[in-house]
């Protein structure tokens, strides 16, 4: 418990569900955060994970509601207002209301009412899915730099993977490290409760199994002492995670072009971060651990390292890498779409569950590609 840092009059039992807990002597020569408190680990680190499951839960229904929908809604009731009032100056160019030989009021197969209530469903369903992603988005971005502050004041570097074995155990923590492992921990575990609260998608058990193999490995590091290449990890994922919600943003409201470009930014981070960065740490725990750590069980120096833990890290990090090798599969499909001119949509979309209709005006039809959310 971590009464000195808690708020004062706060119950004991609640001190634990708003400061990092365990706290304890820093050791005599840190080689990372020098400045910071250090904490050791154990079981009440989980009361501060529920809380910031519920302040997640919060921001995310506060960012939706009250930000996202509001400027989507208005955005494009403004654009779609504007189409129409576009097409009625060219409808009323024709002689008695005539377009192309038809009566204006069966222009697309439909009269002007029934289109209008085909605009507001196209109009609310891209408002709450550009706010969705509008969440992603801001947490991605705000974990992505707060990891690569963390990560660039730990010993290690991109390219020479050894260092994030050497010094091993890596504990105690320094209170950074430890509230990202713990806010990251959470966002996971809130990201499977999301899962089963939105309609199933056709990926649902491939994104449920990535989430419970990286929390698995994110709570297996964190006890066992090797955060350092947890912290990297989670790096190399939060990376393309902010351009994919960016992109389809920009899709919902109608930047085609722009929505493109990032998907092709995405594609690139993906493959960079995902399978290159990530092939080299899996090299390096395969190649540089067996030379750096002896196997040993020595619990009250923190050392966890065994063979079957070494089998059972390396077997969830290939896991991942099988996962992130099928996902890229499907990208490269939409690439290729995007490219060819064929288009593609989205197999992952809530229209799965509806019966399909045809396009039968410019804004039903898709503006541009969407593409597979990857939640890692």
């Amino acid at each position: 418990m971590n009464r000195a840092e808690a708020p004062a009059g706060l119950p004991d039992i609640l001190v634990p569900f708003v400061t990092l807990s365990y706290p304890t002597d820093a050791p005599a020569h840190p080689d990372a955060f020098p400045t910071s408190k250090f904490f050791s680990i154990g079981l009440l680190d989980g009361c501060l994970i529920v809380t910031c499951i519920a302040v997640m839960a919060i921001l995310r229904d506060v960012t939706r509601v009250f930000l996202m929908e509001p400027f989507a809604k208005w955005y494009l009731t403004r654009l779609f207002m504007h189409e129409s009032e576009s097409k009625k100056a060219t409808t009323n160019g024709h002689s008695n209301g005539h377009a192309n030989g038809y009566p204006a009021e069966k222009k697309n197969g439909a009269p002007p009412s029934a289109l209008s209530k085909r605009k507001d469903r196209i109009i609310h369903r891209s408002v709450l899915r550009f706010a969705e992603q509008s969440w992603s988005l801001v947490y991605y971005t705000v974990q992505f730099a707060y990891g690569l502050y963390v990560h660039f004041n730990l010993p290690t570097a991109p390219f020479n993977l050894v260092r994030l074995w050497e010094g091993y155990p890596h504990f105690p923590l320094a209170g950074p490290v430890k509230f990202y492992y713990l806010t990251q921990t959470a966002f996971y575990l809130h990201q499977i409760l999301i899962l089963h609260a939105e309609a199933r998608r056709k990926d649902h058990y491939q994104m449920l199994s990535h989430h419970v193999i990286t929390i698995a490995l994110m709570v297996a590091s964190y006890f066992y002492n090797f955060t350092r290449v947890g912290c990297l990890l989670m790096v190399l994922m939060d990376t393309c995670d902010i351009f994919l919600p960016l992109a389809k943003m920009l899709r919902y409201l109608k930047f085609p072009t722009l929505c493109d470009i990032m998907f092709g930014v995405f594609l690139l981070s993906w493959l960079i971060t995902r399978h290159i960065l990530f092939i080299l740490v899996i090299v390096s725990t395969f190649v540089d651990v067996p030379k750096v750590l002896p196997y040993a069980w020595i619990p009250e120096e923190g050392v966890w390292f065994t063979r079957q833990v070494y089998i059972a890290f390396v077997s969830m990090l290939v896991s991942l890498q099988v996962l992130q090798v099928l996902w890229f599969a499907e990208i490269a499909k939409i690439a290729w779409l995007v490219i060819t001119g064929q288009g593609a949509d989205d197999t992952r979309s809530e229209d799965e569950d509806e019966p399909s209709q045809p396009h039968t005006s410019e804004e039903e039809a898709p503006a541009t590609p969407t593409m597979k959310k990857r939640r890692r």
